[in-house]
């Protein structure tokens, strides 16, 4: 599979993964989060996926860079990224955050070219309907931390480190302020299947906010509910990775879709 070239070096990042990989999986962070999250997963994931992590700009090695304060104009950046790479077809996975900014980028793919990831992975997010007020991007550094404590998934080292704090929260603060001023657009339904994974002790997302991401597509869908809070995922990446590579393994959709040359 050729590598990522040019605009896509400063977006997408690649990890070593299985050789054979024909599916690419393109993977969203979470608020705060970044594309090396995702090492694991391409540790984890094996047979035909191949992971490919977004690097939103302002963190890591593009820290010195203008963040993005609004899930639309990042949607619009990735798209414009995704759909000139050399590789093809895609599946998408989205964390918390990433979950809404994975389905926003697929939407573009279908209104703007007609063809939609042939699978939606959402994690750890409620479905885009579903709404709720939030404010922590507003408030002062000592709320967000108590915050960053409650959904865990912050070295707890981190968050008592006074100057590592000074350059990550104004990152979370940034990606905070773009999911909690996220506002759906109803727009048509999405055409790919769509899987929703979620801890059943999320304080961001409940079973029945995740069940809802049905209303998004008329493909399939699939819930799968996990013990643990919003990142269980931590705990069960191989148990996910499993349904994710199974899913793709097994699906006739893909399967067929691989198979046909890309355009």
């Amino acid at each position: 599979m050729p590598l990522p070239t040019r605009d896509e070096d400063v977006w997408i990042r690649r990890f070593p993964t299985n050789p054979r990989g024909r599916i690419p999986l393109v993977c969203f962070p979470h608020a705060g989060g970044s594309a090396s999250y995702f090492v694991p997963f391409s540790h984890s994931l094996a047979g035909d996926v191949d992971v490919l992590a977004v690097q939103y700009p302002g963190r890591q090695d593009r820290r010195r860079e203008p963040l993005i304060d609004n899930i639309p104009e990042l949607a619009d950046r990735i798209f414009d990224i995704l759909k000139d790479l050399p590789i093809g077809p895609l599946a998408f996975f989205g964390h918390s955050m990433g979950a809404t900014v994975a389905f926003e980028v697929a939407q573009r793919f279908m209104q703007r070219t007609g063809t939609c990831p042939l699978w939606l992975f959402v994690s750890g997010r409620r479905a885009p309907s579903r709404h709720r007020q939030g404010s922590v991007h507003l408030c002062d550094d000592s709320v967000l931390v108590a915050e960053l404590r409650k959904v865990g998934g912050t070295d707890p080292r981190l968050l008592a480190d006074e100057e590592l704090l000074s350059t990550f929260l104004p990152v979370t603060r940034n990606d905070y302020k773009a999911i909690e001023t996220y506002a759906w657009t109803p727009a048509p339904k999405l055409d790919c299947p769509i899987t929703a994974f979620v801890g059943d002790q999320d304080p961001q997302a409940t079973a029945e906010e995740a069940a809802a991401w049905a209303g998004h597509t008329t493909g399939a869908f699939d819930l799968r509910v996990f013990p643990g809070g919003h990142f269980y995922l931590d705990e069960h990446r191989n148990s996910v990775t499993d349904a994710i590579a199974s899913t793709i393994g097994g699906s006739s959709l893909i399967t067929s879709a691989i198979e046909e040359p890309a355009l």
